[in-house]
């Protein structure tokens, strides 16, 4: 007796086609999101800004938010992904009601609501503290460092800029002059009537670049000049080793990335990269962030202070314990904690494998607020509330760019991925909220 197998008729077209709801299972996340945008998100800054009549209707921004939301919490990121993902993934197709908007819809959508979109983490981050996520029993603090949309071969020194523009120059004069004479040569040969005066155009690719490199020297003198002393204030005497430049003057050494400028070298894990530092404050009680902010400097210990100043007053004054690592250690952050009634545990050095509490770094701040956290992670050692700092902020780093795929930006500028950085961590708190839901 032979196997009955059910009918497969690939040409069979559906009497009704099925409602949106039935594409996806009831409890899936793209259904959450999307309700969550349509019901409990404020978007007026994105809805008012549309306000003539005419032209032929746009796809609608709230679905547009919903759409940017869901795609950034699968992982997918491009605007020409998403688009194609419009088309063949039932999930997006929950959001989209089976629009399908084009990937240049998607991306100037993007571009142009970047602001009021990035500023949607203080709504999540509201929702969580009404779902009783964001406890701030403890608030573990720490940075990382992700990829600029820009390559590091395309940074130059200062130094090597000095020396590029008198090459460039010396070369540009060389091929202008001999570009004339060929010119004078070919309306003798070919006549005055045939046109020999266009330049070639490795001349004016020469021309681009000398261009750019002054620019970027340019830059660089405006930011030595505005981190040098003013002149009305007397000179303080140098210690140690006397200078190798004068104050106002670029280090040789000092680079500019011509595709991203605001972009830095910086050190990561596969060696020194063009990157931005992305911080974060995450709840210990549902790794939900708390607080996140983004700059172009590759130290940790200047953002400690705005990274607890950006939460609510609300938030602000329930937040008990604070942890983070040794780039955090100073005299003025801990003064900080201690003025802000904060109790912190944060790293004097790096911690050696199987030691229970960090260990004195070389040229750790020796000061007496210094003293006495050593002291106090020393005490506790095993028992060390400092240990949750570990498991509370690197898993949300790692759910980010490894489970989700982010591990470079797609903008460019300062402000622009400080925006890009508010938006992710929106969308990692939506899920979150999403998860605890469930």
């Amino acid at each position: 007796m032979a196997k009955t197998f059910r009918s497969w008729e690939v040409d069979q077209v559906w009497l009704l086609p099925p409602s949106v709801q039935q594409l996806v299972p009831p409890g899936h996340v793209a259904h959450f999101l999307r309700d969550l945008v349509r019901e409990q998100l404020d978007l007026s800054a994105i809805l008012d800004s549309y306000e003539e009549e005419r032209g032929y209707p746009p796809y609608h921004p709230v679905m547009m938010t919903g759409l940017l939301l869901y795609a950034y919490s699968q992982g997918v990121y491009s605007s020409r992904r998403i688009a194609r993902c419009c088309q063949e993934r039932v999930d997006f197709m929950a959001v989209t009601a089976m629009q399908q908007p084009d990937f240049r819809t998607i991306s100037g959508f993007r571009q142009r609501h970047l602001k009021a979109l990035g500023e949607l983490f203080g709504q999540v981050l509201e929702l969580c503290r009404r779902a009783g996520l964001a406890k701030l029993g403890h608030v573990a603090l720490d940075g990382t460092k992700i990829h600029a949309n820009a390559s590091k071969h395309k940074a130059m020194s200062y130094g090597r800029m000095q020396q590029a523009e008198r090459q460039l120059s010396q070369e540009v004069s060389r091929w202008l002059q001999q570009a004339e004479v060929e010119d004078q040569q070919e309306d003798r040969r070919l006549g005055a009537d045939r046109r020999g005066d266009e330049l070639p155009d490795w001349v004016a690719d020469k021309q681009q670049r000398l261009q750019k490199i002054r620019q970027a020297k340019a830059a660089l003198e405006r930011e030595a000049q505005a981190q040098a002393p003013p002149p009305e204030k007397p000179p303080k005497m140098p210690r140690g080793r006397p200078r190798k430049h004068p104050a106002g003057v670029p280090k040789a050494t000092s680079q500019r990335n011509f595709t991203d400028p605001e972009s830095r070298i910086m050190k990561t894990p596969s060696g020194f990269e063009q990157c931005y530092n992305a911080q974060a404050g995450v709840d210990a009680a549902s790794q939900v962030i708390v607080a996140q902010t983004l700059t172009c400097s590759a130290t940790d210990r200047h953002q400690l202070r705005p990274l607890l100043e950006q939460l609510p007053p609300t938030l602000r004054q329930q937040v008990r314990e604070v942890s983070a690592d040794c780039d955090y250690c100073s005299e003025d952050n801990l003064a900080f904690l201690e003025g802000a009634k904060i109790r912190a545990y944060v790293a004097t050095g790096k911690q050696q494998h199987g030691q229970a509490s960090p260990v004195k770094r070389r040229r750790a701040p020796q000061g007496p607020r210094t003293q006495r956290m050593r002291l106090r992670l020393r005490r506790a050692g095993y028992r060390s509330r400092y240990r949750l700092r570990k498991q509370t902020v690197e898993p949300v780093f790692g759910q980010i760019k490894a489970a989700r795929g982010f591990r470079q930006f797609l903008l460019r500028g300062l402000d622009k991925v400080r925006l890009e950085w508010s938006l992710l961590c929106t969308v990692h708190n939506l899920l979150k909220l999403a998860g605890a839901a469930s």
